[in-house]
């Protein structure tokens, strides 16, 4: 029989694992911009050219990215935590701050950062207490900037290796 998972054990361990951090944006049902920091963003396939996140169930953001078309993955450079930290908060004008404009698919796209991808959403799904949304990219850019990376509940910084 199967020894149930403590989860503060399962969520320390977890956040060993160092990731990336980004800001997942879409447009709301009324036109306005809706936006949240996520770590929970990976690569899915090159063909068709795929990206999966994942948002918990009881976000007050999940209506606007069920039903928005695309989204936008916004990966912060080292430069852009103060904004990480804006977008993980529940503060009003999260978009007063930062370089924001829409993107050429619709999608509220960040300057400055390490990489864009601007998708339509192709599918989500509940798994657990979280929503998976897979988007198909539709336009991507990048930037030589070194990224804002996240582990152990703390931002990190990436150096060199020699």
């Amino acid at each position: 029989m199967a020894h149930p998972i403590d989860t503060r054990h399962l969520r320390n361990a977890l956040g060993r694992f160092t990731t990336g951090v980004t800001i997942i944006s879409c447009v709301d049902e009324a036109g306005a911009f809706v936006g949240l920091t996520a770590n929970s963003f990976n690569s899915l396939s090159l063909d068709p050219p795929l990206v999966l996140w994942s948002l918990r169930e009881p976000s007050p953001s999940l209506e606007a990215f069920l039903t928005a078309p695309r989204f936008a993955v916004n990966v912060l450079a080292e430069a852009q935590v103060d904004l990480s930290r804006r977008f993980a908060s529940v503060a009003e004008g999260r978009f007063s701050e930062g370089a924001w404009a829409l993107g050429g698919h619709g999608t509220p796209v960040l300057a400055g950062c390490t990489a864009v991808f601007e998708c339509a959403t192709v599918s989500q799904q509940v798994a657990g207490d979280h929503r998976l949304f897979i988007g198909r990219v539709l336009a991507c850019s990048e930037t030589a900037l070194p990224p804002l990376v996240f582990q152990s509940g703390h931002y990190r910084l990436l150096g060199e290796i020699l």
